[in-house]
């Protein structure tokens, strides 16, 4: 490895001697309240150099290291920060853990920025073996932490997020197997050049064992975006495992999921965009769909915000398909940058409802609707950011997601997908009933115990923060679209 290389990795070298470092101190010292300060500090580093990459490629172009497996461009150095400023904000309310997680706040910690680490590599990666190892690095450390609480129900859900995640990943290793059969290589461009010197481009996906791969490819990342119907797993998983280990999962694993898809898409099968649109158009809609009306169901937030996010997959999927669907109409789309900025709007409003569900949690010892009563009564604070998180997720304005929301759909309409468009505005329409559910009965319910709610300064802190990002990004959208608008076309091959 060259120094070079070195220099490409820097972020991810950094965040795991962060974890090292984090877990050293533990055995070392028995204060636990340093472990958040030593971690928020140090992830300055990864974060500078993380910029540096940024700045090094607005002059010298795209970095590209370690033997031509890794490619560093705009577009997955957007997604290495978005995962890094989860990652801060996930730690900064880790000081709000249930009691039975305190005593392992290093391990948690520690195992979050490894994580972390692994989809930060997983957005630079252009190889499959490399892509393999990067989400095996990522998704490890979640399992361990699903079985977390050592309850029935945390067991539960660390062995079926274990057990489906492995079939996931043999799903999607024998897909990459099957194109390394067909082309001869894992590089995701030579398989592009591959493809483009044969004779199958007239053909459906090229041919029968071409398309069985790229299925398969789609299948196992489905799992990680909890798309429809590989969406099984979320709802037993978020109910039993820590609510923010959940925070992160919910939405650090669903951008990185969407940055790999879509980087395999149009760096190894630019040439089947006509064959795929329509694929993903059915699964937009199928995830909307399913998502939400299951959903209106749920008495438990978890459980009630885990068919959320499968909804929410859905309507990221519409990006996808208007991507496709408008490149084959020769046309320009807006699909790229849409998918990014609402996958940022997501990840505050996902992050800010799960962050107060484990505040309430603390006090109430569930995560039931109908025990939100009367806590506007108890915390004003924490009810007005949960109410603008659901408002949000709703996609209604001032907040990121109607922005998000009208991106996405005014991208399927301008790649001559109306229909799914008005898919996407029904199902938000659809989406009010449950959202709101939640926030009549804090506002409107009463409560037997009308004790003001105890809240720690870091924790509230990450709260307000990510409400404020709510707010700033469906008012001045321009904040992030001048970076998601070039990481977004970074991606896409020339027409």
């Amino acid at each position: 490895m060259t120094l070079h290389d070195v220099y490409i990795l820097s972020p991810e070298i950094s965040m795991v001697a962060l974890a090292i470092i984090v877990i050293g101190v533990d055995i070392t010292t028995r204060h636990k309240g340093m472990l958040s300060l030593i971690s928020l500090i140090g992830l300055a580093i990864p974060i500078t150099l993380t910029i540096l990459l940024w700045d090094d490629i607005d002059t010298n172009g795209n970095l590209i290291g370690i033997f031509n497996s890794i490619t560093l461009t705009t577009f997955s150095l957007y997604f290495k920060l978005l995962i890094l400023t989860i990652t801060f904000l996930v730690i900064m309310a880790s000081g709000d853990l249930p009691e039975s997680l305190r005593k392992l706040k290093a391990e948690f910690i520690g195992l979050i920025l490894l994580s972390a680490s692994g989809m930060m590599l997983l957005a630079g990666v252009t190889e499959f073996i490399s892509i393999y190892l990067s989400i095996e690095l990522s998704t490890l450390p979640l399992i361990a932490l699903s079985a977390f609480l050592m309850t029935s129900r945390s067991s539960e859900a660390g062995i079926k997020f274990l057990v489906l995640s492995g079939i996931s990943s043999a799903i999607l290793l024998y897909g990459m197997l099957i194109i390394y059969g067909i082309t001869g290589t894992t590089y995701l461009n030579e398989i592009s050049s591959v493809i483009q010197e044969s004779s199958i481009l007239d053909k459906p996906f090229g041919n029968t064992s071409m398309m069985l791969g790229i299925i398969l490819i789609i299948a196992g990342i489905g799992f990680k975006v909890s798309a429809v119907p590989f969406h099984m797993w979320v709802p037993d998983v978020y109910e039993g495992a820590p609510t923010h280990l959940i925070a992160f999962l919910s939405v650090a694993s669903k951008s990185i999921g969407f940055a790999i898809l879509l980087k395999i898409l149009y760096i190894a099968f630019p040439f089947f965009e006509n064959d795929w649109s329509t694929l993903f158009a059915i699964m937009a809609v199928a995830s909307m769909s399913i998502g939400n009306i299951v959903a209106m169901t749920q008495t438990d937030m978890k459980r009630m915000l885990g068919y959320s996010g499968i909804a929410h997959a859905g309507y990221i999927m519409v990006g996808i398909a208007s991507i496709t669907s408008g490149a084959q109409h020769g046309g320009e789309t807006s699909g790229p940058s849409s998918v990014l900025f609402y996958l940022a709007a997501y990840s505050a409003s996902n992050l800010a409802a799960f962050f107060i569900i484990a505040t309430i949690s603390n006090y109430t010892k569930s995560h039931k609707i109908d025990d939100l009563a009367g806590m506007w009564h108890r915390s004003p604070l924490l009810s007005l950011v949960l109410l603008i998180s659901l408002i949000s997720l709703i996609g209604l304005p001032p907040t990121g997601l109607f922005i998000g929301k009208i991106f996405l759909f005014t991208a399927a309409i301008q790649s001559n997908l109306t229909w799914l468009a008005i898919a996407g505005v029904i199902n938000s329409v659809i989406s009010t009933y449950y959202y709101l559910k939640p926030v009549r009965v804090m506002f409107m319910s009463e409560s037997i115990n009308v004790e003001p709610a105890r809240l720690r300064i870091i924790p509230t802190a990450a709260i307000v923060i990510t409400g404020i990002i709510i707010v700033a990004l469906g008012i001045a959208p321009q904040i992030l679209t001048s970076f998601s608008d070039i990481s977004g076309t970074s991606i896409l091959p020339l027409h």
